[in-house]
């Protein structure tokens, strides 16, 4: 597709309103239709190739949208009355997701956080330990003891971690009032 039909194709889809279907998509369209025509060779191949695709997605996604009302009677376009700020704030005010899926997601989210803070921590007491550190060398022991941690039990090393900031936390705390 070249891009006066990419251009006109969009146009056309802006003055009947179908720009409204998913607005977002739509400017990424017009986007890539723009960026498309600053380029040449294979790489125009390449987004002009892309555009045709989305181009036809897109489309496709316009005559779903045509035929709905018409199959479920004369019912006024929901979209042509309303503000993409409505239609957002009712994207928010929808339940995304069943209490217990949020309960899921938010022990990954725990869980790798706190898989993170670990490996960022060992990393760091790796940095501190001099490069002549003989064995009996406190910050050397101390990077050794977390590395074994780490390989024999890692859900033990987090949790030790958290424990450990959470002292630190106090003693920080306690450092500023007195």
């Amino acid at each position: 597709m070249n891009k006066l039909d990419a251009g006109a194709t969009i146009d056309a889809w802006r003055t009947r309103g179908d720009d409204r279907v998913d607005p977002v998509r739509f400017h990424f369209i017009e986007a890539l239709a723009r960026r498309t025509a600053a380029h040449e060779g294979d790489v125009r191949r390449v987004l002009d190739e892309r555009l045709a695709r989305l181009l036809a997605s897109y489309g496709a996604d316009v005559e779903r949208a045509r035929d709905a009302p018409a199959a479920a009677g004369p019912v006024a376009d929901p979209l042509a009355a309303r503000s993409a700020l409505a239609a957002l704030v009712d994207d928010f005010a929808r339940p995304a997701a069943s209490p217990a899926d949020t309960d899921e997601t938010l022990a990954w989210l725990r869980s790798t956080w706190s898989r993170l803070h670990a490996d960022r921590r060992l990393t760091q007491s790796l940095a501190k330990v001099p490069e002549n550190a003989g064995p009996l060398n406190s910050h050397h022991l101390v990077h050794r003891s977390l590395t074994l941690m780490r390989e024999l039990s890692p859900a033990y090393l987090h949790r030790f971690m958290a424990y450990v900031d959470a002292l630190f936390w106090l003693d920080q705390a306690g450092g500023k009032r007195g």
